[in-house]
């Protein structure tokens, strides 16, 4: 199995997007990104800008090659509703019918609407499917973070090829629900792709306990599997993130890293350093 992470807020971007393939297919879970549009209150700077369309022209380069694509979330960080490469491929998405907040519904009829007549769309919450000898197995919808969060759910992806199982948990943020903590350990992968929880909102739209329920409960999942963890999008938007979620780091040591650690490469958290990057201009 091949596995590389592509995009995500160690990179640059907002993002959580990931090429896998086997023997079988050539894949892209969530293939996009995106840039917060206020921050410190001001907008993305230009480097940022840069980053997002070098981005989204590797995520299209890549995509060309493969068989399928999956969308955990409607969310534009994590599917590009503008993207053509989805035309002729298999897209495995969250379905939009249930268990979905209105906007993301909205979004998804969108999505339907523009692509159903131009690939294989499949609405895959909690499925199995085989292709060869790989299998992808989707979780049951799971909350976008705290328990009834207004952001609604998400899906979680599975790749076991029979010799290496990665699971791509999206936007659990760290994960915050016993029932995602628990779904994760079941599934007992190799490799964890998983954003940890949204620091930068703490006290605001993200509780200390919602943060100690985090930690907590990844502390569970390092404990109880054998997974190399990359851990990455909400969290690394805090530029404190290690001191915020210091017990999983202690607990994980160097199993725990980025998708730029991942790939031997510095953390490049532009949009955490906005405020600093605008000053330069000044």
């Amino acid at each position: 199995m091949k596995f590389i992470p592509i995009s995500s807020d160690s990179l640059g971007v907002r993002s959580l997007s990931v090429y896998v393939e086997t023997k079988d297919v050539k894949m892209i879970i969530d293939p996009s990104a995106a840039l917060g549009p206020s921050r410190y209150g001001l907008p993305p700077h230009p480097l940022e800008i840069e980053a997002l369309e070098k981005t989204k022209k590797e995520i299209e380069k890549i995509a060309r090659d493969c068989d399928l694509f999956v969308i955990s979330h409607y969310h534009y960080d994590h599917y590009d509703p503008d993207a053509t490469f989805f035309e002729g491929k298999k897209v495995f998405a969250k379905d939009i019918e249930k268990n979905i907040n209105a906007s993301q519904k909205e979004r998804g009829r969108d999505f339907k609407e523009r692509f159903e007549e131009k690939c294989e769309l499949i609405y895959c919450d909690d499925s199995v499917h085989r292709i060869g000898s790989t299998e992808i197995r989707f979780s049951p919808p799971f909350f976008h973070g705290p328990a009834k969060v207004r952001l609604g759910y998400v899906i979680m992806t599975t790749v076991d090829d029979g010799d290496r199982r990665i699971l791509h948990a999206s936007d659990v943020q760290g994960p915050v629900t016993e029932e995602a903590k628990d779904y994760i350990i079941d599934q007992n992968p190799d490799i964890l792709v998983i954003d940890g929880p949204p620091t930068l909102f703490l006290g605001w739209k993200f509780s200390k306990k919602n943060l100690e329920d985090a930690s907590r409960n990844m502390v569970e999942i390092i404990e109880n599997t054998k997974a190399e963890i990359i851990l990455d999008h909400h969290l690394l938007r805090d530029l404190k993130y290690k001191e915020h979620f210091e017990e999983p780091y202690k607990v994980g040591g160097k199993r725990i890293k980025t998708f730029a650690e991942y790939l031997g490469k510095e953390n490049n958290m532009l949009e955490a350093h906005r405020k600093e990057l605008w000053e330069r201009v000044g």
